[in-house]
């Protein structure tokens, strides 16, 4: 009776130490995910202003963002070696 106490008392042990795992990283992730958040607007508000730049520049962005778009199209048309064929 006495080794089904203690062993019951090791499981509820390790079970509130899986828990606390589990929130702590929860609780780190979190903090990530904010951190990343704040990165990537502060990366959205630097590429606005270049955008901006290039516009009073006379760059016409969507123009290159088509040329772009259309040589990627290109590109996987093209028909690729097999790895085979690459590594002879």
């Amino acid at each position: 009776m006495a080794k089904e106490t203690k062993e019951n008392a090791l499981s509820n042990a390790s079970k509130e130490e899986q828990i606390g795992f589990h929130k702590g990283a929860l609780s780190t992730l979190a903090k990530e995910r904010e951190e990343m958040k704040r990165i990537l607007q502060i990366v959205e508000q630097l590429m606005q202003l270049h955008i901006k730049s290039l516009k009073e520049l006379g760059v016409d962005l969507e123009a290159a963002a088509k040329e772009a778009t259309q040589r990627q199209k290109t590109e996987k048309n093209e028909k690729k070696k097999p790895i085979e064929d690459m590594i002879r």
